[in-house]
C-alpha cells in the first residue's frame, strides 16, 4: 500500500500545481522555460503513474476488502464509463458541442471513471487510488474553471458533425475497452 500512496502523491501532487500553486507554477516555467519544465512535469508523472500501477497491482495481490458491491453497480459502472469515454473524447475531437458547452471534458472524464470505479470495487486499494482520483478531479475542474472565468475564457461553439463524431469515438473506444483492451491489459473482464 505504501508504494500506491507514494505513487499518488507524486502523480496528483505534479498534476495539482494548477490546483494549489499556480502563480508559483507560471513563475518557475518563466524562471527555467517550458522546455524543462514540461520535461520535470513528464518525468515525475511517469514516476509517480509506474508507482501507482504498481502499488495498485501489488496490492491486488492481497485485498483488504471494505465491501462488495452488488452486480449491479458492475453495470452502472459500464454506463458510467461509456459517458467517460464519449467525454474523454471531446477533449481531442476539435469544435464539439460537449467541449463547447462542459469546457473541461478530460477532467469531467476522470471524475466519471473514478467515480465508477469506486462503485464497482470495494477494496481499500480501489477506495484509495479511485478516491484520490475522484477528489483531485473535483478540485482540477473547481480550480479550472475559476481560471476561466478570471480570464474570461470563450470556448468556440461546437457543431452537430463534431458532436457526434465524437460520440461516436467514444463509443467506440469504450467497445474496445470493455470488451478487449481492459482485460487484456488489467486482467479484469468488466462484463463477465
Amino acid at each position: 500500500m505504501t508504494i500506491l500512496l507514494i505513487g499518488l502523491v507524486i502523480f496528483l501532487g505534479v498534476h495539482s500545481t494548477r490546483i494549489v500553486a499556480d502563480g508559483w507554477r507560471g513563475a518557475q516555467i518563466a524562471r527555467i522555460g517550458p522546455g524543462p519544465w514540461k520535461l520535470g512535469y513528464t518525468v515525475l508523472s511517469l514516476i509517480g503513474f509506474y508507482l501507482l500501477l504498481w502499488g495498485y497491482g501489488v496490492a491486488r495481490q492481497t485485498p483488504v476488502v471494505l465491501w462488495n458491491p452488488p452486480v449491479a453497480m458492475r453495470h452502472i459502472a459500464g454506463l458510467l464509463m461509456l459517458l467517460a469515454f464519449v467525454l474523454l473524447a471531446a477533449t481531442y475531437v476539435p469544435r464539439n458541442g460537449i467541449k463547447a458547452r462542459l469546457h473541461h471534458p478530460m477532467v469531467l472524464s476522470v471524475k466519471l471513471w473514478a467515480l465508477a470505479h469506486l462503485l464497482a470495487n470495494g477494496t481499500l486499494a480501489d477506495v484509495l487510488l479511485f478516491g484520490s482520483f475522484l477528489a483531485w478531479a473535483v478540485l482540477s475542474f473547481r480550480a479550472a474553471r475559476q481560471r476561466d472565468r478570471a480570464a474570461g475564457t470563450r470556448y468556440p461553439a461546437g457543431s452537430l458533425a463534431a458532436t457526434l463524431a465524437t460520440i461516436a469515438v467514444g463509443g467506440v473506444a469504450w467497445a474496445a475497452f470493455a470488451f478487449r483492451l481492459h482485460e487484456w491489459l488489467i486482467g479484469v473482464r468488466p462484463f463477465s
